[in-house]
């Protein structure tokens, strides 16, 4: 009489996918052949277990089960089974015991590989920044040898199919168990997985198939990159193995501080002095931007500490024709030393009233309102 699947396991029907698969785990140590004292018992107990994992394990195949009972298992499928369990159920265990799936531990044979990429640090200056420039860099890297073109055999020597694993890259290995045959796959130890053997390695680069090169570049540096930007340059990179594309260039860019302008995104900021007189009036003052002097308008009454914008004078964009702006903070500078005739201009200035402070309220007032929260 079939045993029920559940019974097997030691599970109730309403047993999540989670008691399923722990209750298998379990079993599965406890009955395995080579661990167990009595192996023909264990043997045929294991296959059972087997079974009913395969079943109550797949939705589709519990949801028959659950419905037709054993009668579900006599129909036209492998071996009597339309589950198709009979032959399948057996790799689980180990891919849960080994953590891999059986498509997992295929190991595949070594073609093309593409090169690895390279990383070379440039800084620039915030001028070079702002117009763009070009820069020549000279670097070093792995590039196919000229000798061999990359193969790794000597100049008209032959390269040979590797007799262990017949080419494929792999090796098998065939393991009889009371449970049947299993196979499992390695990569071939004679050729590394590349399926060929090279009897007459290339001189030049010892049978690697690259050597290492110093090439020289020109960069082209767009207007308006910024500190951290990177240049992608195909192709410049370590050079492939076995016919495979080389990797490429990525040019990292570091922008010089600058003595006297800051950046900020596109905007820069700029700090200038200017005179009592020239806050106190207002006047014209030059001051510096990366295109060139360029004249700004004071007005009259400036406070040091005041911010000017001065529009489309900053970086331009990488990606587009706009422009950032430039900041202009001014500092008012008080002389420390006057001559006899400024003392006198000065005494006149302030009492004819120029020390006066437009304020009703002095400094200290304010503090005192604060503290008083008026």
């Amino acid at each position: 009489m079939p045993v029920d699947y559940y019974e097997v396991l030691g599970i109730n029907r309403n047993a999540s996918d989670a008691d399923i698969k722990r209750a298998y785990r379990s079993l599965a140590r406890k009955f395995h052949p080579d661990v167990a004292d009595d192996k023909a018992a264990a043997e045929a107990h294991f296959k059972e277990i087997n079974e009913a994992y395969s079943v109550l394990s797949d939705p589709q195949k519990r949801q028959l089960y659950d419905t037709y009972g054993h009668a579900a298992t006599t129909g036209a499928g492998p071996q009597g089974n339309p589950f198709g369990f009979a032959t399948e159920g057996f790799g689980d265990i180990f891919d849960m015991f080994f953590g891999a799936t059986r498509a997992q531990a295929q190991p595949r044979r070594q073609g093309p590989t593409r090169g690895g990429d390279l990383r070379y640090d440039l800084q620039i200056t915030l001028e070079e920044a702002f117009a763009g420039t070009q820069r020549e860099i000279t670097f070093k890297h792995m590039a196919a040898c000229s000798t061999c073109k990359g193969t790794g055999a000597a100049p008209g020597s032959p390269i040979l199919t590797c007799e262990r694993c017949a080419g494929t890259g792999v090796q098998r290995t065939v393991r009889q168990t009371p449970l049947g045959q299993f196979v499992t796959q390695s990569t071939c130890t004679r050729c590394g997985g590349s399926g060929q053997m090279i009897p007459t390695p290339c001189e030049a680069c010892l049978g690697r198939g690259q050597t290492e090169v110093e090439k020289t570049l020109t960069v082209r540096i767009p207007p308006g990159v910024d500190d951290g930007s990177r240049i992608r340059i195909s192709g410049n990179g370590e050079s492939g193995l076995r016919g495979g594309p080389a990797g490429d260039l990525y040019v990292f860019l570091s922008v010089a501080r600058h003595s006297e302008f800051r950046r900020d995104g596109s905007d820069l900021y700029l700090d200038i002095p200017i005179s009592f007189t020239q806050a106190a009036l207002g006047s014209t003052v030059v001051v510096s931007s990366l295109e060139g002097p360029v004249e700004l308008q004071v007005a009259a009454g400036t406070q040091t500490g005041s911010l000017y914008r001065m529009r489309g004078h900053g970086m331009p964009s990488v990606r587009g024709s706009s422009r950032g702006d430039l900041i202009v903070t001014v500092h008012v500078v008080v002389p420390t030393k006057l001559s006899k005739e400024e003392r006198e201009l000065l005494e006149e200035f302030a009492a004819a009233g120029g020390d006066r402070i437009d304020d009703a309220k002095t400094f200290f007032d304010r503090v005192k309102d604060a503290f008083r929260g008026d």
